[in-house]
């Protein structure tokens, strides 16, 4: 019984340690890191798998490395997001660009007065400068999927719109491929005004909706 207590505690004090709360540095709030959170429930799964798959003897030595097993692969996917989350937010500072995560995904939510003028797929060179910092980040963190959707507000015809949206996707991603970012990594498509983030009555609501949008996925 007590070396139950015993194996229960070490896995629990594995889990704790990799579930730790952090600081967010750009929302100043105590957040469980996402990597940590996914090793601590790898780390338990492989914990009971340890136990089953062991004789009655081994079964603290079992439980112990079926825990370091489990919060490895629990943690990886997640982990390789959070540092490459971390990156593209150093680089995104100041550029009006914002970076969401949701999930395992990461959105950079480029807003059309970073990138595009009125009517234009020609991208501005701030827009081009921004996209400099992404395709240093994508360059180097490369098992990761890049999914690049351009987005209009309702104003016109939907088959322009259509068009419009899927030429300023085309740019943004002609834009990383000339940085080096691999093609085959990379899909683009034109959404028009089918997915707004904001009502298209109003200005402001408009100018949130003409937006390109880059979305990470590991591989």
């Amino acid at each position: 019984m007590k070396k139950r207590i015993a194996i229960i505690a070490s896995v629990l004090t594995v889990v704790m340690a990799l579930s730790a709360c952090t600081t967010n540095p750009y929302t100043g709030e105590s957040q469980a890191g996402k990597a940590g959170i996914g090793a601590g429930v790898g780390a338990v799964l492989g914990a009971g798998v340890g136990v089953l798959s062991s004789s009655k003897k081994d079964r603290g030595k079992g439980a112990l490395i079926g825990a370091a097993a489990g919060a490895a692969l629990g943690g990886g996917a997640g982990y390789y997001m959070d540092v490459q989350e971390a990156k593209l937010r150093e680089k995104m500072q100041g550029t009006g660009v914002s970076v969401t995560r949701q999930g395992d995904n990461i959105v950079l939510n480029m807003p059309n007065n970073v990138t595009f003028d009125t009517n234009s797929s020609t991208l501005k060179p701030a827009g081009a400068n921004t996209l400099t910092g992404v395709a240093m980040v994508l360059k180097e963190y490369e098992k990761t999927a890049v999914n690049v959707v351009g987005h209009t507000d309702s104003t016109g015809a939907r088959a322009h719109n259509m068009t419009l949206s899927q030429q300023r996707a085309d740019s943004v991603t002609s834009a990383l491929i000339l940085q080096g970012v691999a093609a085959n990594r990379i899909r683009t498509t034109g959404a028009g005004p089918d997915n707004p983030i904001a009502s298209n009555s109003t200005t402001e609501g408009k100018a949130q909706n003409r937006r390109v949008e880059i979305t990470l996925s590991p591989l």
